[in-house]
C-alpha cells in the first residue's frame, strides 16, 4: 500500500469516529432527601463539524447535558467521550486542560467583565494558555476579526450594542482555537435581526470545523441546525427533518 493510502484511509477512519460519543449517560442528584434524575440513559454521538442544536422543556436536562459535554460535570454512570477521552473518568487536571484548550462556551447573559475592553475580555480566555504576549495579542486580534469586531478591540462592554458584546463573548471563546463551541441560548437577549447577525456568524465558525452545539428555545434558531435533537424527562430524541 502506498502511504498515498494509508494517509486516506487514516482520513477516513478520523472521520468516522465521533467527537462525542455518550452511551448510558445518566445524571443523577439529592434534592430534598430524595434522588432526581436529570438525564436518563443518553445515547448520542455528534461528529465533527456537526450543528447541533438541542431544545426541550425547562427542567428536560439541557443545561444538565450541556455541562457534561463541557466537562464541567461528570455524568453518575455511563460512559462520555470527547474524541475518545473518557470524561467520565477523566482527572480534573485533564478536565481543566480540556476545558481551556478543547471547549468554547457562549453563554445568554454574555458574561463580560465591564471594566475590561473587549479586547481584554477576549484575551481572559487564554490566560490558562502557556502563550507569550505577543502571540496572545495576535491571536486576540485575529479573533476579533473573525467576528467583525477588528476596530472595537478598545471598547468597554456598555460602548457596544448587545449583538457586539455577543460577538465579543463568541470571539472569546474561540479565540483559544477549541474544537467544539457550546451555546446556551446564545441569541436569547438579541432582536431578531442580531440573532440573524449571531446565527450567521455561528454557521461560517461550523463551515470551518468548529462543531457548534446550541441549547435554544428559539424554533427560529433550532431550524438552521443540519441536526436538532429534543430533551424530555432526561432522555434525548433526534427531531432533525
Amino acid at each position: 500500500m502506498t502511504n498515498t493510502d494509508t494517509t486516506a484511509t487514516a482520513s477516513e477512519t478520523d472521520a468516522a469516529v465521533p467527537l462525542y460519543r455518550a452511551t448510558g449517560v445518566t445524571r443523577t442528584y439529592a434534592q430534598k432527601g430524595r434522588t432526581v434524575k436529570a438525564l436518563t440513559g443518553v445515547d448520542l454521538e455528534i461528529g465533527t463539524g456537526e450543528f447541533v442544536t438541542i431544545q426541550g422543556p425547562t427542567g428536560g436536562g439541557k443545561s444538565t447535558l450541556l455541562q457534561l459535554l463541557g466537562a464541567l460535570d461528570r455524568p453518575s454512570s455511563g460512559s462520555l467521550t470527547l474524541g475518545g477521552t473518557e470524561l467520565a473518568s477523566a482527572s480534573p487536571k485533564e478536565l481543566s486542560r480540556i476545558r481551556a484548550e478543547e471547549i468554547g462556551f457562549v453563554f445568554q447573559g454574555f458574561n463580560l467583565i465591564p471594566t475590561l475592553t473587549a479586547a481584554e475580555n477576549v484575551d481572559m480566555a487564554l490566560e490558562p494558555a502557556s502563550l507569550d504576549r505577543v502571540e496572545r495579542r495576535r491571536r486576540v486580534t485575529e479573533a476579533l476579526a473573525h467576528v467583525g469586531l477588528a476596530d472595537r478591540g478598545d471598547h468597554l462592554p456598555t460602548e457596544l450594542s448587545g449583538g457586539q458584546q455577543q460577538r465579543v463573548a463568541i470571539a472569546r471563546a474561540i479565540v483559544k482555537r477549541p474544537r467544539v463551541l457550546l451555546a446556551d441560548e446564545p441569541t436569547g437577549n438579541l432582536d431578531e435581526s442580531m440573532r440573524d447577525e449571531i446565527l450567521a456568524l455561528l454557521e461560517g465558525l461550523c463551515a470551518e470545523g468548529i462543531t457548534m452545539i446550541v441549547v435554544t428555545h428559539d424554533s427560529a434558531v433550532a431550524r438552521r441546525a443540519t441536526r436538532r435533537l429534543r430533551l424530555s424527562k432526561g432522555t434525548v430524541q433526534d427531531i432533525t427533518k
